[in-house]
């Protein structure tokens, strides 16, 4: 008599952290971490900490964001299935010549990077106060069900001889 056989629970653990972690790399931003301070020392796998990353406006040449945010460490830190908290903070400045390319949107997301496994982001929103002639930069969290109202905001004055070019 043949005996149907199934396949064990374990490799399929395997295949579907596999997976998981494909996913979390998925979609990352281009950010450069500027340093790391530890909050939580954790016996098994990283710290939970603070960092700091710095993103260059991919549209706006001279002007870099500093996004600080934490991150979860231990065990599900180190596997990519923790879930990051909602809490970021944005400061952005003029660090060279700001110049434009081509005319920007009145509003557009410039990136956003996962913070949990699939449903959670961190998002930098660039807005134009064309009256103002200034450039203000929104970070918040936002989840497939629920996003969260924590956010942080900064601006950059663009020098008035450069005046904003937008759509």
């Amino acid at each position: 008599m043949n005996a149907i056989t199934t396949p064990s629970p374990a490799p399929l653990r395997h295949y579907a952290l596999a997976a998981a972690l494909l996913l979390s790399g998925c979609g990352l931003s281009s950010a450069e971490e500027v340093g790391a301070v530890d909050t939580v020392f954790k016996f098994i796998g990283p710290d939970h900490k603070i960092v700091v990353d710095a993103y260059d406006d991919p549209k706006v040449t001279g002007v870099t964001c500093y996004v600080s945010r934490a991150k979860t460490g231990g065990i599900k830190g180190a596997l990519g299935l923790a879930e990051d908290k909602s809490d970021a903070s944005i400061a952005c400045r003029q660090t060279g010549v700001i110049s434009f390319a081509k005319p920007l949107d009145k509003q557009e997301e410039m990136f956003s990077e996962r913070i949990s496994l699939v449903f959670k982001k961190l998002r930098v929103v660039r807005m134009v106060d064309a009256k103002r002639n200034t450039l203000v930069y929104l970070t918040y969290s936002d989840r497939l069900i629920e996003g969260s109202p924590q956010n942080s905001v900064t601006a950059v004055a663009v020098p008035a001889a450069t005046p904003i070019p937008v759509k």
